[in-house]
């Protein structure tokens, strides 16, 4: 059966502490495309909760989630360059959004040119720090490409981390762009160093900043993950069905047993021969164990699966629970990915209101209009075709 029954739902309610219902969501209610990956020009407006973009694979449909997760982070989910957005054969790309947050009407304009600055206009104002921007229309996107979360190494980990926290937490974003900012900087020095000599009152300013930043973003690090963990583990344990199975995330640092001015000094040779910086959080890694091993080694996809999407509700609940605000939720190939019975998991957390406003894409659209109608769930479906909405069922 795809819902689960009352007594089961109670049970998971209770080990999860399910988010609550009554917190506000922010709403995305118009999307505008303009020379956006492979669309010319598109405009979707959306009135429900759940939304579904169908489409064979390639014809643009997780470009949609990347237009919305632009809007958010004012950059793609999966291209470094801003250039790889644009459309062949255009000269710029225009993504325009109206977000509703609490009962507030917000257009977000994202533009970008090669050779000009990208441009982040909020109700018609110009942004003029990017930073400033992130964290206000949360966003959880659970993907194909979060498997590299397992596989990949430590710096796919910390991103995704710093992304999550930067959401919630603008001084912690402020001192992680402090803090690479001087790292590049005495990587650079380092670089120059002219047979082994190094100017030494730059070399200290850089470790005095680094140290500073470093601890503070050390130190948020380690609360927040002592704050996520119990809402991962009950997750986890709800979508693998099993109470049996201990995951972990371990926080891994240089800075757990010493302070970062003493590891700088201590490695100040090593760092001369090697022209970088051999310690400090920018080496940090978050490792995924199960029961005590390595998850990359021993889970099995099921598990894996389960692990990953685990975290991304977990994500979402911590966002709820620091905002007061349920965060959009993207899906993006996610049936796809999962067994029935997780889908079914999944879907019946839908049913409960659990999440706010959905988009998912789906290859199949028998598929996702099956799960939908056997919930009783209410969605538009946005018919997708070479770069094109198609129709609106």
């Amino acid at each position: 059966m795809l819902i689960l029954n009352d007594s089961e739902l109670r049970k998971y309610g209770s080990r999860a502490q399910s988010p609550n219902p009554f917190y506000k969501s922010v709403r995305l209610t118009e999307l505008i495309l303009f020379d956006f990956k492979n669309y010319s020009e598109a405009h979707f407006s959306f009135e429900g909760k759940v939304n579904c973009f169908l489409g064979k694979n390639g014809v643009g449909k997780t470009n949609i989630l990347d237009a919305i997760y632009y809007l958010a982070f004012t950059k793609s989910s999966l291209l470094s360059s801003d250039a790889q957005n644009v459309r062949h054969g255009g000269s710029q790309f225009i993504v325009k959004g109206k977000f509703n947050n609490e009962d507030r009407i917000t257009e977000v304009a994202c533009s970008y040119a090669p050779g000009i600055k990208k441009s982040i206009i909020v109700d018609g104002k110009e942004t003029s720090r990017l930073a400033d921007h992130i964290g206000k229309y949360p966003i959880v996107l659970i993907a194909p490409n979060d498997i590299e979360l397992i596989w990949g190494g430590g710096e796919m980990r910390r991103k995704f981390f710093d992304s999550l926290i930067s959401q919630l937490n603008r001084n912690y974003l402020e001192q992680l762009m402090k803090y690479n900012h001087q790292l590049r900087q005495r990587n650079s020095l380092l670089r120059q160093a002219d047979n082994g000599r190094v100017d030494r009152d730059l070399l200290d300013a850089y470790d005095q900043n680094l140290a500073e930043a470093g601890k503070i973003i050390h130190e948020v690090r380690m609360g927040f993950l002592s704050e996520l963990l119990p809402l991962f583990k009950k997750h986890y344990s709800f979508l693998s069905g099993s109470s049996d199975e201990d995951v972990d995330i371990t926080y891994k640092s240089d800075c757990n047993d010493a302070d970062l001015a003493d590891l700088l000094k201590e490695s100040y040779r090593r760092d001369l021969v090697l022209q970088r910086t051999c310690v400090g959080v920018h080496r940090d890694d978050f490792v995924f164990t199960l029961n005590g091993h390595e998850l990359k080694r021993i889970g099995s996809q099921g598990q894996q699966k389960s692990f990953l999407i685990g975290l991304k509700l977990a994500e979402f609940q911590s966002i709820e629970k620091t905002k007061g605000l349920k965060p959009l939720l993207l899906l993006d190939d996610i049936f796809d990915k999962l067994d029935d019975d997780r889908i079914h998991k999944l879907v019946s957390l839908v049913v409960q209101g659990t999440f706010g406003q959905l988009f998912i894409t789906d290859a199949r659209p028998d598929r996702s209009q099956g799960l939908l109608k056997e919930a009783n769930v209410e969605a538009e479906l946005f018919q997708i075709d070479g770069g094109k909405l198609v129709e609106v069922i």
